[in-house]
């Protein structure tokens, strides 16, 4: 322990309590369902969408999980994720565009209803439900705007990862703490 007792090495890693993460899972359940819905079997799109929305749920999973021994890796792996979603965004958005389906304009009341309902739900055992009862444009208009909503959080997170990091450095900096004060309190024992 340093003398503000602080862990030396403090755990984290708890990356189911992070509403970033919550997020992602909605997104990757409604895109696993959307695929195979309304895709057909055999189209390499499915396998991609489920993917690049696997991708970021897991990346905010390992990246969390890496936090304890390498902020570096946390920042990159959180970025993957982001990276990730902007790929499923272009394939929702094809989606709509190819069929000459809508993509709600941002104003719209049903764009405003959709966000004031994602903002509010991040059980994917909701949105599970939900999807079975609604369009593929609907499916993937909500689709879009979580995954809005997740970039926006994404971003946040992102920037709190590099002001932490600049602020209290990795772990090579809390080593070199801990070593210090521990030889600051044992001198001449």
């Amino acid at each position: 322990m340093t003398n503000d007792n602080r862990p030396f090495i403090p755990q984290r890693g708890n990356y189911r309590n992070l509403i970033v993460y919550q997020k992602a899972e909605c997104i990757y359940d409604i895109t696993f369902y959307f695929a195979h819905k309304y895709l057909e079997k055999g189209d390499r799109t499915i396998d991609q969408m489920v993917q690049a929305a696997r991708s970021c749920k897991q990346n905010i999973a390992e990246g969390s999980a890496a936090s304890t021994t390498s902020k570096e890796t946390e920042l990159k792996l959180t970025n993957v994720g982001r990276a990730s979603l902007q790929e499923l965004l272009a394939d929702y958005e094809d989606y709509l565009r190819v069929r000459e389906l809508t993509l709600w304009e941002l104003n719209s009341a049903k764009a405003a209803r959709t966000r004031a309902v994602c903002t509010k739900h991040n059980d994917s055992a909701y949105y599970r439900e939900a999807v079975k009862l609604r369009s593929d444009e609907t499916v993937a208009n909500i689709a879009i705007t979580l995954i809005h909503q997740t970039d926006a959080m994404l971003r946040k997170f992102i920037d709190r990862l590099k002001r932490d990091f600049m602020e209290n450095g990795g772990l090579r900096e809390e080593m070199y703490r801990a070593r210090t004060e521990w030889l600051r309190r044992n001198r001449g024992k």
